[in-house]
């Protein structure tokens, strides 16, 4: 690539971008503290999609201080939707970090704000270029695309080399005084026009000397090696409804305090046998709902029998639920039926939560980077919290005390009763919120 090419791609990309940037709610200021919240947003996630979230977020935290020192629950629960929640705990504790180190303002430091929690390269550019107009390189996806492209680059992105160079690259083309701008067109370019599968050549500002398009590769760059496929799991839960005082509410379970999605809420839910198969692509996002008829209750109800579970859970029964037809290899009648037995015989075991589940009520699939979750869902109804003579494990980590004999026992802390109002202040996996909405909508 020619000197003159390298210089008609930074000024007809800059003239471009300056004529046609769209308005957007982070782009009405250099704060840097809005533009590191848009980036860490904007990762992995749409731009329509980001900006009521945006809005939101900087209106319940408008400074790193008042985001330093929120309650974690309630950072989570204005987050809750975006997913990837990690990105909100990273961006808190790295808020905790500049009102601890910098007083509340972040830094005009490159090191500084690549020490963040949660800052990797690319949010390092994009916060030095945007907020401070250094000459730093803001490399993403988009990036890699457009510039493989242009400049017909044929290594593999996947590969930390190849990233490194195109660093390089996109450093030497920024032009004098205008890091921020230059970096965002990049973006933007790679967002519009210059797109995964359908680039849209006849309209992109520096086609001209775009060698990738000249060679016939614009749909075929960039080079990147497939990841290997999620594996998928069978995860089956519990609409578990309430009676008495806790009559039109369900049952929820706080997560551990580390790991995947750590500390949020969810119904309760158990991994199927055999969940280790690569995952096909997700097939569905919404629910999936079950039959308006009742036979799908009759036949689950009638494969759950509640004395027999209560026998199993005082004699201290394997949770695999061994001796009976699915354990044993034999294919059960019901799917349905095997699967709503598994479930009551796992809590029961795992939890000390006996229910007694009575129809399957849909399903639906959640796709996280490395797991596809596919949630198969059944209202049960709730019996009693049970320790049958040995010590169980709650889900925080800490021993239940030993039970003489078998009886009820009070609910684990980790447990509450929740119904729509109780949805607005506890933070929920997306999955979750899916289900509970359908569930509440299903009820009006």
């Amino acid at each position: 690539m020619s000197t003159e090419a390298a210089s008609y791609f930074s000024r007809e990309l800059l003239s471009w971008y300056l004529a046609n940037k769209r308005e957007l709610p982070w782009r009405i200021s250099r704060d840097p503290y809005r533009v590191w919240v848009s980036e860490i947003m904007l990762q992995q996630t749409r731009v329509d999609t980001v900006i009521p979230y945006y809005e939101r977020f900087m209106e319940k935290f408008p400074t790193a201080a008042a985001l330093a020192t929120a309650p974690e629950p309630e950072v989570l629960k204005c987050w809750e939707g975006l997913g990837y929640y990690s990105r909100a705990r990273n961006l808190q504790a790295g808020a905790r970090e500049v009102l601890a180190r910098h007083g509340g303002v972040l830094p005009d430091d490159r090191d500084a704000v690549a020490a963040l929690r949660g800052v990797g390269p690319y949010t390092t550019g994009a916060i030095m270029s945007i907020a401070f107009n250094r000459p730093e390189p803001a490399v993403d996806g988009n990036v890699m695309r457009v510039l493989s492209r242009y400049f017909c680059l044929e290594d593999d992105i996947a590969k930390p080399s190849t990233r490194i160079g195109i660093e390089k690259l996109a450093a030497s083309l920024i032009p004098e005084g205008a890091a921020g701008d230059f970096n965002q067109a990049l973006m933007e370019l790679g967002a519009l026009v210059c797109t995964p599968k359908s680039p849209g050549c006849l309209t992109c500002p520096v086609m001209m000397h775009c060698e990738g398009r000249m060679a016939g590769k614009e749909h075929t760059l960039p080079i990147k090696t497939k990841a290997k496929p999620p594996r998928r799991e069978t995860r089956i839960a519990a609409l578990i409804s309430g009676s008495g005082e806790h009559a039109g509410k369900l049952l929820a379970r706080r997560r551990p305090d580390s790991g995947l999605l750590a500390q949020m809420w969810e119904l309760p839910h158990v991994l199927a046998p055999e969940s280790d198969a690569p995952a096909p692509a997700a097939k569905r996002r919404g629910r999936k709902a079950a039959s308006a008829s009742g036979a799908a209750a009759q036949e689950v109800a009638a494969a759950i029998e509640w004395p027999q579970a209560s026998a199993d859970a005082a004699s201290g029964a394997d949770a695999s639920g061994a001796g009976h037809a699915t354990a044993a290899g034999v294919e059960p009648p019901d799917r349905h039926a095997a699967m709503a037995d598994f479930l009551s015989r796992s809590l029961s075991a795992e939890d000390g939560l006996l229910v007694r589940p009575v129809s399957w009520w849909g399903e639906t699939d959640h796709v996280f980077s490395h797991i596809v979750w596919d949630m198969q869902v059944f209202r049960a109804e709730f019996g009693f919290w049970h320790r049958a003579g040995v010590q169980a494990a709650d889900r925080s980590g800490q021993a239940a005390e030993a039970s003489p004999s078998y009886g009820e026992v009070a609910a684990p802390a980790n447990y509450a009763w929740i119904g729509p109002e109780e949805m607005k202040t506890l933070a929920f996996p997306n999955v979750f919120v899916r289900i509970l909405q359908d569930y509440w909508r299903d009820r009006d």
